[in-house]
């Protein structure tokens, strides 16, 4: 059964992709990528990766879905196609084609979902399972993975996000060469929201929620799917949602814009100054052993800080960036 809604799930792939790709209407093609997004995640959901899953529906779905629709705020609603560009539509098709063809024959080779012979089951898998208990002592191997084994990864991920952010906020511009829109520009790009009494009023009664799992989601990742990188992107989608509902002036009464250059920068320095504190206390960078009389308690409190640096940058990220687009005139 699992087998089967798996191939329906990917054929519902196929038919989005393609659809996304004929759509001239951009809000639609937006809207489909939200879709696709969704559909990526319950197939993330059905492969056991919980936690790329999560990712993948905050993040494709909600914000990424945000930042597109107010991106095309800034640009027509239909897709103009330039003269005599008809001719050059075979070339990407052919490459997509190709591409597709080559990555279809390499998944030959792989082997089956769930195979217990597989070579990753055989020397990394059984490591990792059989010291996570002794080392670091959390149930949730993969977080274990990510914050402890393999810390050196996750600390670039984390400046990978804050070195996107840069590079996001300088294709806009930077803010004393931004063209901001006035308060009437602003309420008239909003006004679909806030003027909707239904929207507001659900809308309203979601936010904390979303706030409160992102908070569970955020010190929970120990125990259960879940960590920084969900929880800053879960926090930022509610943020955006409230300055979607009540307008982006009040969005950054909340969280002000010094707090968000603060967030941004503070969380990557966390994370790597739990390195350096393990180095002075005589460990290891990202050693988090060193932090505590037992070891696995200093695992935990390690994991919890980088943990908390990796949300607070994400986050931070997320929200700068919205309010980048959310604050750049069309003219």
């Amino acid at each position: 059964m699992t087998l089967v809604f798996g191939v329906f799930l990917l054929t519902l792939l196929v038919i989005v992709a393609v659809a996304i790709v004929r759509s001239t209407n951009l809000f639609a093609a937006v809207m489909l990528s939200g879709i696709f997004s969704l559909l990526m995640a319950v197939n993330f959901f059905l492969l056991d990766a919980a936690d790329v899953a999560l990712t993948e529906a905050a993040v494709g779905a909600g914000v990424a879905t945000v930042l597109f629709l107010s991106a095309l705020a800034l640009t027509a609603e239909h897709e103009q196609v330039r003269p005599g560009g008809a001719a050059l539509q075979w070339l990407p098709l052919v490459v997509a084609f190709a591409t597709g063809g080559l990555l279809i024959y390499a998944t030959f080779q792989n082997p089956v979902i769930g195979d217990p012979n597989a070579p990753v089951h055989q020397h990394v898998a059984p490591w990792y399972l059989e010291n996570t208990p002794e080392l670091i002592d959390i149930p949730n191997v993969v977080t274990a993975v990510l914050g402890s084994f393999r810390g050196f990864d996750t600390l670039g991920e984390v400046f990978v996000v804050f070195t996107a952010g840069i590079g996001v906020l300088s294709i806009l511009g930077l803010r004393h060469t931004l063209v901001e829109m006035t308060s009437a520009e602003i309420d008239a790009r909003q006004r679909s929201l806030r003027h909707h009494l239904i929207p507001r009023v659900v809308g309203r009664g979601m936010v904390p929620f979303i706030l409160l799992f992102a908070l569970y989601v955020q010190f929970h990742g120990e125990y259960s799917p879940g960590g920084g990188f969900q929880a800053g992107a879960i926090a930022a989608a509610a943020i955006i949602l409230y300055s979607l509902l009540e307008g982006d002036d009040r969005g950054r009464a909340l969280v002000p814009e010094w707090l968000l250059q603060i967030m941004v920068a503070s969380g990557a320095l966390l994370f790597g100054g739990v390195g350096v504190v393990c180095m002075l206390l005589g460990g290891s960078f990202l050693d988090y052993s060193v932090l505590a009389e037992v070891p696995s308690e200093g695992q935990h409190l390690g994991l919890l800080l980088i943990e908390l640096g990796v949300g607070i940058t994400v986050s931070g990220v997320l929200l700068t960036v919205f309010h980048a687009f959310a604050r750049r005139a069309s003219r």
